[in-house]
């Protein structure tokens, strides 16, 4: 039976990949893609709500379907105040997981990072993993976390650390172990759109795992 995907973070980099995908996708007949701006992509499947994510509750009634795939994630760099930092990057998630549970959607899949522990005394891993935390608490059924180690591609917006560190990683990717080694965001991409079809063991998928989704 056809899908009805939503999307969070549809103008991102793994949202972008991830929504092209889902247009091709014959399992899926409606995506739904909830962003302050507009994707500007015009396609018969796609539905677009456009508001404040941080104010979710107010798509409740739009916010129906099958799957939601949250790949929203922001960085020290653009939101360099810690408190919108958290509010992005963790109260986002948690509210459209909240969401979810209340509208009886079935799958949520969420974009984390490497290093989540809400334990950890470094901001970015602890807000990654109270995230995560929080999500679980909801109880939705199929509820997947994705664990990506650095993210490759090309961003809009300049990220020096993060260019200087895919260059290296490039360079020594034979000393890197598996887990650790850059992923591109198509990889991620198409492996949440496999566990929203196939489901899967377990709840945290670590990058090394993402990648052997994908290649089967």
């Amino acid at each position: 039976m056809p899908k009805t995907a939503i999307v969070l973070g549809a103008t991102g980099l793994v949202g972008g990949k991830l929504v092209h995908l889902l247009l091709k996708d014959n399992q899926f007949e409606k995506v739904k893609l909830y962003s302050r701006n507009s994707c500007e992509i015009s396609h018969p499947k796609i539905e677009e709500h456009l508001g404040d994510l941080l104010q979710i509750e107010q798509f409740a009634t739009t916010f129906t379907g099958d799957v939601v795939f949250c790949c929203i994630g922001t960085t020290k760099a653009k939101t360099p105040d810690k408190e919108k930092y958290r509010k992005i990057d963790y109260g986002i998630p948690v509210s459209a997981a909240k969401l979810a549970k209340t509208n009886g959607i079935p799958t949520f899949e969420v974009i984390s990072a490497m290093g989540a522990n809400p334990k950890s005394s470094t901001f970015y891993n602890k807000t990654k993993g109270e995230m995560e935390r929080d999500v679980l608490a909801q109880g939705i059924k199929s509820t997947y976390i994705f664990q990506p180690s650095l993210i490759g591609g090309d961003r809009n917006e300049k990220r020096l650390g993060e260019r200087i560190a895919q260059f290296f990683m490039g360079i020594f990717s034979f000393l890197i172990p598996k887990k650790y080694k850059t992923i591109e965001p198509e990889t991620i991409a198409l492996a949440m759109i496999h566990l929203a079809e196939n489901g899967y063991k377990k709840e945290r998928i670590p990058s090394d795992e993402i990648k052997e989704l994908v290649a089967g």
